[in-house]
Formats: structure tokens, sequence, C-alpha cells
């Protein structure tokens, strides 16, 4: 498993082993914001997400990824936005998938504090969020915003057995070709949407290049597999294609990762979106 993690994954910091606190005020310093950012009011109230983690720790999980937005702002750097993933140590299946907590939060005004049940593949190091069928919560900056957060966090983990059998769905469905390039071609105009308006910037792969599995496990002809190969190609970049330039020339050109906090969770989320469409079409 360690070998997929070194380093950097999806625009964050993991080593593929549970992150200490040292690691995180190198990398990641916002999390441990107490107070808020000077240009917030004072009716704005500070979420410190070190409190957060500390309380999550207690209760089995574990923090494996973690994220921080950049600023040019002197002194905004300790208030950005970041995102945590953490993995309750309990919530590990035999297929080497875990079910996690995607933490979002910010003490700069950019964000509220949300909470959002997601999935993770071992295999490929794949973070999944969840679409829209499974609880998300918010927490304003305002009032008594810890003892929300605390039973925010409760509420999402009871979304782990639901999120399971979403998973176990998905794989009992198996998709004809036809059917995983619809679901490529979705993909694909969320993560190219510019190439896919009249006179549109071009995009640098094809639809069809999202479906290029990466390990040969990934050949299966089952929906949670055509997924996962989706959803990895569209965020972690790395396919080479070409760009055809004004003058009919054409240059080479590699996808990027999706390193942005918002980005890389809208897209996750519509993708899983995307994926239970697909399973209702295919069980209607």
């Amino acid at each position: 498993m360690h070998r997929y993690m070194r380093g950097m994954s999806n625009g964050g910091f993991a080593t593929g082993k549970a992150l200490t606190d040292e690691e995180l005020r190198a990398r990641v310093p916002s999390i441990f914001a107490t107070e808020a950012h000077e240009s917030r009011s004072e009716r704005f109230a500070p979420i410190p997400t070190i409190d957060v983690l500390t309380g999550l720790r207690k209760e089995g999980f574990d923090l494996f990824l973690a994220q921080q937005a950049r600023t040019r702002i002197e002194g905004k750097a300790e208030f950005t936005k970041h995102m945590l993933r953490l993995r309750h140590r309990s919530l590990t299946n035999s297929d080497g998938e875990a079910f996690e907590i995607v933490l979002v939060n910010a003490n700069d005004g950019t964000s509220s504090y949300q909470m959002i049940p997601g999935f993770f593949r071992f295999v490929c190091a794949n973070g999944l969020m969840v679409g829209d069928t499974f609880g998300e919560v918010k927490v304003r900056h305002s009032g008594n915003a810890i003892g929300e957060v605390i039973e925010g966090a409760y509420r999402v983990l009871e979304d782990a057995p639901e999120v399971a059998d979403q998973v176990q769905r998905f794989r009992a469905i198996t998709l004809q070709d036809e059917e995983r390039k619809i679901l490529a071609e979705a993909a694909h105009e969320l993560r190219f949407p510019d190439a896919h308006k009249e006179d549109g910037k071009q995009a640098p792969v094809a639809a069809d290049a999202l479906l290029s599995p990466r390990r040969r496990d990934d050949r299966a002809t089952d929906l949670w597999t055509a997924f996962n190969v989706v959803q990895e190609n569209t965020i972690k970049g790395g396919l080479r294609g070409r760009i055809r330039n004004a003058n009919g020339t054409t240059r080479r050109q590699t996808t990027r990762e999706v390193a942005g906090i918002d980005q890389n969770k809208a897209l996750n989320r519509a993708l899983w979106t995307l994926t239970e469409r697909m399973a209702e079409l295919k069980e209607g």
C-alpha cells in the first residue's frame, strides 16, 4: 500500500502512514489556527481544526492526507482553506478499501466548515468522495460552532454502512462498452467543460482516454471498476495527448492533476453522482 502513497497525492501531502502533528505543522500550518484571520469580524467564530482532529483521533480516526490552499497574501497562510482525509481504523474492508471522513475548513472566511463521507481505494490511492445522496455536514463560523462540528462528525460516520453497500451495488452491475463510453463522456465534459462549447478550447485528450486502465485489475467490466478508472484518470491527470494550434500544427500536452481543493471536491462528488445515475438506469 505505502508505495502508492509517497509524497503528494491529489494535491495533498501523504506518506502512506498516519500523519503526525510535526509533519502537519511543516506542510499544513492553517489547521493549527485557533483564532480568525484579522480580516474577519468579531461575529466570526473560528473553528480550530486541530481540536477537531484531536477529537476524531480519540474516536479511532487517523489522518492520511492533508492539503492547504495557497495564498500570496502575507500572514494569511496560517488561516487558509485546508482539506483533511481521515480513515477509521475499524472501517477497512477485505478489498483494501476504507470509509473516510473528508474535512474542509478555513479561518479566513473562504469556506464554511464541511464534513463529507468519502471512500479510499488503496491500490491506486484514489480519494473518492460520495455524491449528494449521503449527508454532508456544513457548519457556519458562528455561535456554538465546535458543538455542531462534533455532532456532525458522528452523523457522517453513520453513513459508513450505506456507502459500503453502495460500492457493492456498483460492483454487481456489468457495463457494456457503449455504457462505459457514456460514463467517460460525461466525466470528460465535467473535467474539460470548455471543450464542449461551440468554438471552445480543445481538450488535451478525448473522452475515451479516461477509460484507459492503469493496472491489470482495472480491466474488469463492472460499474465500480469503470468508475474508479474514470475517476483516477480525471483527477490525477498524467494522460498524454495532442493539441492542434491555430496554425494547424500539433503539440504534445499532458493532462494536469486536479490539485485545487474546491475543484477536486466538486469533481469527485459529481463523478460519484454520475455513477449512481448509471446504476439507476441499469437497474430500472
